[in-house]
């Protein structure tokens, strides 16, 4: 006969949900604010403002003021002399406060960087152009949460209807096996699919055609599957260690093992879908043009689009890359020690992605070039943020400060 006996373990503790919490601060306080270019977060902030200021879910929106403050606050950047440190730093301490925010009062955050990667393709599938970028699919449905229960405001759902009942979207393995194929909504064919699965990581990139002509591309949709990082997946499987994990070790692993990258792939089911962008920079899901070193990307759940943020957080400093050309890239060696240097700045929040997650979680845009994606690589680093926000007291009263 079996005897039950109650465990005298304690039950582990249930995940609380991410919460944003805020508190006015100083711009005393913010370490290395008198050390920053503050000039170049101008023409960030400025593209922001063209698109009439902040943006984003209603719920992150609280935080930021209203639209005829930022109205004024627009105009005013806009008669900034241009790369005036100093009019800059004075605009923004006289027109905004700092606020810190926190996950249920936890200070600490994750900051990665991305990269706007290069690809080899072609407009037609022919010889080695054979993987396809896709446009975002017509039946591919996004339902916001909010509208059926209001405390899921901002929490939103991506799937299809398939036999009279709303599924979730065709997962990555499903896509490469098919499930879009024979709808015309391949655009372009390139001929790497690990530097086309970095692609969709990043959300946006440059496809070099035959001819030498050059088609920017950048983020319209996604499935709705969740971002799973295959580093970790490696890592389980025994294949790298979390010492040695980084972009460069992940896709060096990729391409020795070609029989086996599909599958490993594969287990991120996120995919990624994309358009063709104008302009000399990609576009963040805010809808404006990214400024390398000073465009973010958050959350959006609980930070609005357009709102200045300053970071304090550290990145790898790394030497100089040449140019890999035409060239296979060479497999990475173990990575020595890597000095960080410190990494105090103004950004504005612009962008977000599958895997940025929670309201202290950035992920710092930093341009094109092999430079970049080294960088963007080997960041993994912590960080506390700042929003700075209009100085105006209903503002701070709706964001938990003074």
């Amino acid at each position: 006969m079996a005897i039950e006996v109650e465990s005298t373990r304690p039950a582990p503790p249930v995940p609380q949900p991410d919460r944003l919490a805020l508190a006015a601060a100083e711009f005393a306080s913010l370490p290395g604010w008198s050390d920053d270019a503050t000039a170049q977060a101008v023409p960030a902030l400025l593209r922001s403002c063209a698109r009439g200021g902040p943006s984003g879910e209603p719920q992150a929106l609280k935080v930021a003021g209203d639209a005829a403050l930022w109205t004024a606050l627009c105009a005013e950047a806009r008669r900034l002399p241009a790369g005036d440190d100093r009019a800059a730093r004075e605009f923004f301490e006289h027109r905004f406060v700092p606020v810190a925010a926190t996950n249920h009062g936890e200070a600490k955050g994750l900051l990665t960087g991305y990269y706007e990667p290069e690809l080899r393709g072609s407009r037609v599938k022919k010889g080695a152009f054979r993987y396809p970028l896709y446009l975002a699919p017509d039946d591919r449905q996004v339902i916001d949460l909010g509208d059926f229960k209001r405390d899921l405001a901002g929490r939103k759902i991506t799937g299809i209807v398939r036999g009279g009942r709303f599924r979730p979207y065709w997962d990555r393995g499903e896509i490469e096996r098919g499930a879009l194929r024979g709808r015309r909504l391949e655009f372009l064919w390139v001929d790497d699919p690990v530097t086309l699965f970095f692609l969709q990581i990043q959300g946006s990139g440059r496809v070099v055609l035959p001819d030498g002509s050059l088609v920017r591309v950048g983020y319209s949709g996604q499935n709705g599957h969740d971002y799973t990082a295959i580093g970790r997946v490696l890592i389980d499987a025994g294949e790298l260690t979390a010492e040695s994990v980084s972009l460069q070790s992940i896709r060096d692993w990729l391409r020795a093992h070609p029989e086996r990258a599909g599958a490993v792939m594969d287990r991120n089911r996120s995919y990624v879908f994309f358009r063709v962008l104008p302009g000399e920079s990609p576009e963040g899901s805010s809808g404006v043009e990214l400024t390398a070193g000073r465009s973010l990307a958050i959350d959006d759940a609980f930070l609005p689009y357009g709102v200045p943020v300053w970071i304090d957080s550290v990145a790898p400093a790394i030497p100089a890359v040449p140019s890999p050309g035409n060239t296979p890239t060479p497999p990475t060696p173990p990575m020595p020690p890597i000095p960080s240097v410190p990494l105090r700045r103004l950004v504005v929040a612009q962008d977000t992605g599958g895997a940025i997650t929670g309201p202290v979680r950035g992920d710092l845009f930093l341009g094109p070039g092999r430079e970049a994606e080294e960088l963007a690589g080997r960041m993994k680093q912590e960080v506390r943020f700042w929003l700075l926000l209009p100085r105006d007291a209903a503002t701070l009263r709706a964001a938990g400060g003074a």
